[in-house]
């Protein structure tokens, strides 16, 4: 008799350990992934742990247990607090005091807390401590970005032994290379890491203890969040430094494309529009454009209407191209487009959008700050959403336009390039309008041509908008190549 499959197949599990995670958290596309891909993998039949800092001001959980944790010489009292993230998935929220109740996540302005190694090694440590006592030991350690980093470093060192870790395999994913935590080498005994690791091999990186080249150098399988940027990270231009040593890994790195939450991005069930639509019928998209440019304080008559509406929700900085769009603010009003701005960022960026929409009202808004409903409503209401990035590992925003029909302006560079497929006249699968070099007139152009086919061939702009919701961004596209990883990691074995 067949046993049920229960017995017959006992379900994988995983830990993941992340320094924020929706909906307890969030700085950045961190919070977005380590909030929707645990529910996903979940549904794929894993147990999932997401090990993350119960913040300041966070309540969500209930109390599981406390414990006594030295890192190092330095006691921390630790709590956990679990909270569910949907579909089986769980987060183990970290409650310790002395670490995680501060004003800030990282630190105040551009200064780190400069007690940050030992703030995450303690997030990590407790994630190990708890594993130990569980009736199994995880399947897979899942450790994601430099806050995670020690994670594969313990496993295979202070853990190395012990029968409920020491065999698991371990997982490091790369959200973005330029954050890569380096710390002064004294820190090593107080995170109760061997002296022996501090090699150019290992832990050393350009004189400094690095948890990044740790979290890289320590695992069985490393991932980044898109394949383009996988590639772009072992070359000299795109590596940070890093491309040498990502390189002598090339064989155990992969680069998985982010997803994105396709039921709070669903222009036929989005309570923040004024009306739903579906590809079939995008007359919504017109409510919406005139709910936007009403809530800017843009004309909404048959003229502003009939031009393209250009949409950016960015943090206003060098990496999301706004140097590029500085340079060109004296072209933008010659354009016979409308652009609106939602975001924060560099003071010179913000007075650039401000001047513009003090000075051409009809034409310009700008919006400093950021606003959930609003995002939703630009993302519903623009014709085009521009993201002309220095660099971007994966990016959200054009996944979200080409859910809502609204057309991406992007350059060829990391998840974009992955993402958007340029148009030409006769290209059939064209989701968008790329650009490659880094100029204000590579934008320039691109942006004028984007202006041209949706003034001059509404066949050819309603097919861009088709393709694009037409494509699988879902986060359960997503997990079932994760799920992949960790299958080839335990078949695979270590290096």
């Amino acid at each position: 008799m067949a046993l049920p499959s229960s017995a017959a197949a006992p379900r994988r599990s995983v830990l993941m350990i992340g320094s924020e995670a929706l909906p307890f958290s969030k700085t950045g596309g961190l919070a977005d992934v380590l909030g929707a891909l645990p529910p996903a993998i979940s549904r794929l039949g894993w147990d999932v742990t997401l090990f993350t800092p119960r913040y300041r001001g966070v309540t969500a959980g209930e109390f599981r247990e406390r414990f006594w944790l030295g890192v190092g010489g330095y006691n921390a009292e630790v709590a956990l607090y679990e909270a569910s993230l949907g579909d089986g998935a769980r987060a183990m929220l970290v409650d310790a005091p002395g670490m995680f109740d501060r004003d800030f996540y990282y630190g105040y302005g551009n200064y780190d807390y400069p007690d940050n190694p030992r703030r995450f090694a303690v997030l990590v440590r407790a994630a190990l401590e708890w594993a130990l006592r569980q009736p199994s030991g995880p399947d897979i350690i899942h450790a994601h970005d430099w806050q995670a980093g020690l994670a594969p470093v313990y496993v295979h060192s202070m853990y190395a032994l012990n029968p409920a870790i020491g065999n698991a395999r371990t997982v490091f994913t790369i959200h973005n290379l330029a954050y890569q935590g380096r710390f002064d080498a004294s820190w090593m005994p107080q995170l109760d890491l061997p002296g022996s690791l501090y090699n150019l091999h290992q832990l050393e990186f350009f004189g400094s203890l690095c948890f990044m080249k740790g979290g890289v150098v320590s695992s069985d399988c490393i991932t980044t969040v898109s394949p383009n940027y996988a590639r772009e990270i072992q070359t000299p231009e795109g590596g940070v430094g890093f491309d040498g040593v990502l390189r002598s890994r090339s064989d155990r790195l992969v680069g998985i494309l982010n997803g994105i939450d396709t039921a709070q991005w669903d222009p036929a069930a989005d309570a923040f529009l004024p009306q739903p639509y579906r590809a079939i019928n995008l007359s919504g998209k017109r409510a919406a454009k005139v709910a936007v440019l009403t809530e800017y304080g843009l004309p909404t008559d048959d003229a502003t209407l009939a031009r393209p509406l250009i949409g950016m929700i960015s943090r206003m900085v060098d990496q999301k191209g706004f140097d590029l769009i500085a340079r060109l603010s004296e072209y933008l009003p010659t354009l016979d487009a409308s652009f609106i701005v939602l975001g924060t960022g560099e003071q010179r960026y913000q007075d650039v959008w401000r001047s513009l929409a003090s000075e051409y009202p009809r034409q310009f808004g700008a919006r400093i700050g950021f606003n959930e409903g609003l995002a939703h409503l630009i993302e519903g209401g623009a014709d085009m959403f521009l993201m002309p990035s220095l660099f971007e590992p994966c990016g959200l925003n054009q996944m979200y336009s080409l859910r809502y029909g609204t057309v991406p302006i992007v350059r060829r560079v990391g998840g974009l390039a992955d993402t958007v497929q340029d148009y030409w006249p006769g290209r059939f699968d064209a989701t968008g309008f790329v650009f490659n070099e880094y100029t204000e007139w590579a934008l320039l152009d691109t942006i004028r041509r984007a202006i041209w086919v949706y003034q001059g061939n509404k066949d050819a702009w309603r097919a861009l908008q088709v393709n694009g919701m037409a494509q699988d961004l879902s986060w359960d596209r997503s997990a079932r190549e994760y799920v992949k990883i960790y299958e080839s990691a335990i078949s695979r074995g270590r290096p």
